[in-house]
Order: structure tokens, then sequence, then C-alpha cells
């Protein structure tokens, strides 16, 4: 560093000084001076901001503690940081696309000759353009119903195919094969798809779909499950993977699917749809497949375990057995208890039988001398005379009624025959009346009747289905119809004609030999009607 000439620097805060002329008389500067004078005039300058952007590049905290992301909108971009204790206070914390207002103070950083936002608070602003977008896609599709619990399937324990839709190209296929070959070993597919740009979302939802399509002992196996996997990237490198046509594809899969997109913080529709997410394709991977080694160890263990219990469980069976064998007693002796039980069972039950017969016995005898009493004869016999009395008194009741009402029956009678003669004679004339009524409507309707206009040489027109018809524009060519006349009725078929211009009957043809009476039937010789 070149040696800087004696004079005292410029107290902190006050203004620079102008510029001055090149020349031996400018003080030299070191790099970390002037950075550090920056530094300084741009804390001062802005000391407290508050500052509206969508938070981008977010990867978390840092291994430090610390969170570094950007800033951004349509124009410009901002470097922010947030430290550690800070970071602990924050209520809301940082996500990728969150359009936030931060409030602190605008910094520079030497290292990189930037400026940077140190954030003090964060306050949500309102999600960015694409964060709006998703959530709202979000919500819809979570009203339908794709991201359901009840529609995630189990994994498969040890599954045969291992399908895997990712770019050929990238770190992450090898990584996944490098993790399925360390845990055990399986069959793996891989349907190349681009995993950014315009045609990632198509691409990926064809490879679902395909994979599914697949018949089950084709000549390509068919997965048994399926991995979506990318490494990571920003909210838009990632975009694909939250398209509509990627979810439903996902969601519809027959086949188990685990999403694998980007980093643990990164977060896309798929992952909903999915019937399982892991944080990296790495993780994916290690959810599909088990540990073979693993899995020896643990079956060598369980029947280690197996056969100790069983040696066990005999040694156990068989000293019970020995100290049962010393304190059991012998078969007999086993049996003179319950057989003096039975034998005392037996007296209480013969004894209590013959008492029991007695109280039946004497409770017959009770019944069968009240049954006597009220034997049907006796019974008959006392209903009998009862009803004799009554028939006696009944006879003299009638006899004295009788000669009571007879007076009253020769005045009634009197009455009745005379209301008797004036009825008849009424009914015989209300009926002279409605007899000539009835031949006067009988006249009217002879008169007015429509086979008085065919006795005058009129004839009434129908079709199969007995439908009138009135013009002859109603009548089709080749149509059958039925002609009723006064003395009967035949059918024909309409062969030609047409309506006059007038609107009136066409010309009458000229008169044809007269049928005979009754219906006829149409034949190939009918002439024309019209």
């Amino acid at each position: 560093m070149a040696k800087r000439p004696a004079k005292s620097p410029a107290p902190e805060g006050d203004d620079p000084a102008p510029p001055l002329a090149a020349g031996p008389n400018v003080p030299e500067l070191s790099v970390s001076e002037l950075a550090n004078a920056l530094k300084r005039t741009v804390e001062d300058r802005f000391g407290h901001v508050r500052v509206r952007g969508e938070i981008t590049n977010y990867r978390g905290p840092h291994s430090s503690g610390h969170v570094y992301f950007s800033l951004k909108d349509q124009n410009a971009r901002l470097d922010a940081v947030i430290w550690k204790m800070t970071f602990l206070r924050l209520r809301v914390k940082p996500q990728e696309g969150l359009e936030v207002v931060a409030t602190g103070k605008i910094s520079t950083f030497p290292g990189k000759s930037s400026y940077q936002i140190i954030i003090e608070t964060l306050e949500p602003a309102g999600a960015g353009a694409l964060m709006a977008l998703l959530d709202e896609r979000r919500k819809r599709l979570a009203a339908e119903g794709l991201f359901d619990a009840e529609r995630k399937k189990p994994l498969p324990f040890l599954p045969l195919v291992v399908g895997v839709v990712t770019s050929p190209t990238g770190a992450v296929i090898r990584d996944i094969l490098h993790r399925l070959l360390d845990r055990f070993p399986r069959r793996v597919l891989v349907w190349p798809v681009r995993v950014q740009g315009e045609t990632c979302a198509a691409e990926v939802a064809a490879a679902i779909d395909g994979f599914n399509a697949l018949p089950a002992g084709g000549p390509i196996p068919r997965p048994d499950v399926l991995i979506v996997a990318r490494g990571g990237g920003s909210l838009e490198d990632l975009f694909g993977f939250n398209e509509e046509i990627v979810v439903r594809a996902a969601a519809a899969s027959a086949i188990p699917l685990v999403s694998a997109i980007g980093h643990e913080t990164d977060t896309t529709l798929i992952d909903f749809a999915a019937d399982l997410r892991a944080p990296t394709p790495t993780g994916a991977a290690e959810k599909c497949v088990p540990v073979r080694a693993e899995l020896i160890e643990q079956t060598a263990n369980l029947a280690r375990r197996l056969g100790g219990a069983e040696r066990r469980l005999l040694d156990a069976n068989r000293r019970q057995l020995a100290s049962l064998q010393r304190v059991l007693p012998a078969g007999a002796q086993l049996l003179l208890a319950p057989a003096q039980r039975a034998d005392r069972a037996g007296e209480r039950l013969r004894g209590n039988l013959r008492r029991a017969l007695d109280g039946r016995r004497l409770a017959l005898s009770r019944v069968s001398h009240v049954l006597a009493r009220h034997s049907p004869q006796a019974e008959l016999a006392r209903a009998s005379e009862r009803l004799k009395g009554l028939h006696a008194r009944l006879r003299q009741g009638l006899a004295a009624r009788l000669a009571l009402s007879r007076r009253e029956a020769e005045g009634a009678q009197r009455r009745l025959d005379h209301a008797e003669q004036r009825l008849r004679s009424a009914f015989i004339r209300i009926l002279d009346e409605r007899q000539a009524r009835l031949e006067r409507l009988d006249q009217l309707r002879l008169s007015l009747g429509y086979k008085q206009v065919l006795a005058r040489g009129f004839a009434l027109v129908r079709d199969e289905a007995d439908n009138l018809l009135r013009h002859a524009g109603d009548v089709t060519l080749g149509a059958r119809v039925k002609i009723q006349f006064a003395d009967g009725e035949i059918a024909a078929q309409a062969e030609s004609g047409s309506p006059s211009e007038s609107g009136g009957a066409s010309p009458a043809p000229a008169p044809a030999a007269r049928p005979k009476r009754g219906k006829v039937r149409g034949g190939g010789d009918q002439g024309s009607l019209f």
C-alpha cells in the first residue's frame, strides 16, 4: 500500500470535500478506506427506509443462521439480508414469491462492492403475481378434491419396477440410480422430459399418462411406483410443475406417485396432488425402496428371536407340566367329590318331583270340582230358564204395545195411501213431460246430425287412424283412407290429385259403379276419388 501523507482525516458525518484536480495534493485512499467511506455515506443517507418488493432467490436460513435473498419489482432488484437474531424475532417469515414491505437500513458489502438492505421488520404486502396465480389455482384444485388425503395411495413396500420422469442428462437421474443401487437394486424405467421451459408441463403430464397406459404383463413392464423429480431452481424455473395439466395427471395416476421437485424449501402444486412428497430426488429414491442389508439383518434377527422364543416356550411348558404332575391328584380321587354331589342332587330331585306331583294332583281336584258345578249342561239349563222368563215378559209387553199402536197404524196407513196416490200421479205427469222432451230432442238430433248430410249425397273421409280429413292437402300420395257414405263405408287408396287453386273442392270424377253396402277393402283396381 502506498504511504499516505500526514494529514488528519475528515470527521465522520461531514460532507465529502468537493472533487480536487488530480495532483500530488489529492490524498491517497485504500480500497477498504474508500469502501468504508461509501458505507458510512449510504448508511447516513438511508438510515431508515421502507421498501416494497417480491421475495426471490430465497433458500431458507444459511448455516450461520443469517438469511439472504433479494427483493425485486418490474425494473430492479435489491439484495437483502436478515441477521440471525432478527430472523428469530420476525413474526412474518420470508417465503419465495411473497410480496412484502421491508423496513431497515441500506448498507454496502465491501467484499462485493454492492449495496443491500439490512431488514429489521418484515410485513406482508400481498402475494406476487406468480404466487397469487398459484394460490388461486391451489384453492380451485383443492376445492375439486384433487388434494384430499383420501385419494392418496400407499407406496408398495418393495416395487419391482420404478418409473422415473425427469431429464436424462441431469444429475437427478444419477442420484436416484445411485441411491437405488446402494439401498436395493431395482429395475428403473426413465421417461425423458424437459424439466424447464414452455413444453415442460405437457411432457411431464404425457409421461405420467404414458406410464399409466402401459399394460400389465406387456413387453414394457408397468412400473409399481413413479418418481417425478427435478433439481432446485427459482420459482420461474419450477413453474412447469405448477401447471394444471401436471397436477391433474398426478392426481389421476393409478400408479403411486412420489414428487421430488427442487429443494426441501421449494413447494409446487404437484406436491399436493402426489401420493408422497420427498424433499429431494435422493430422498424420493430412499422412500421407494428399503435397504436390502437392513432387511437381511432384520430377517436374521427375527429368525434368531423366533428360535430363542420357541426354545424358551418349550422349556417353560416342560417346567409347568412337571409342576402340574407333582400337584395333580389321581383321576379316581378327582371324581369322588363330583360323584357325591351328584348323588345328593339326585335325592333332592326325587323329593322335589314327589312334592310337585302332589301339589299338581290337589290343584287338579279343585279345578275338577269347580268344573263340575259349572258344566255346560248346568249352564245351559240355567240359561234356558232365564230365556223362557224373558220370552213370557216380552210376549206380554208386545201384546200391550200392539193393542195401543193398532189405532195409530190405521191412521198412518190412510195417510200413506193418500200420499202414494199423489206421488203416482205426479210421477206419471213428469214421465210424460220427459218423454215428450226426449222425442223433440231426438227429432232435432236427426235433423242436425251428419247422417242427414250423408243422406243428401255427401261423404266423410278419414285416414287409417280414424282422423277426419278436411282438405285434399291432408292426403298424401298412396295413403289409405276410409270413405263413409250414408249406407256404408269403403276403404280406398289415394293415387293422384291436388287442392284446387281457388281453395274449393276439385271437380268430382265421373260417377262409378255403386259398391255394395258395408265395408269394402280397397284393392289395386280402386278408382281415384279425387
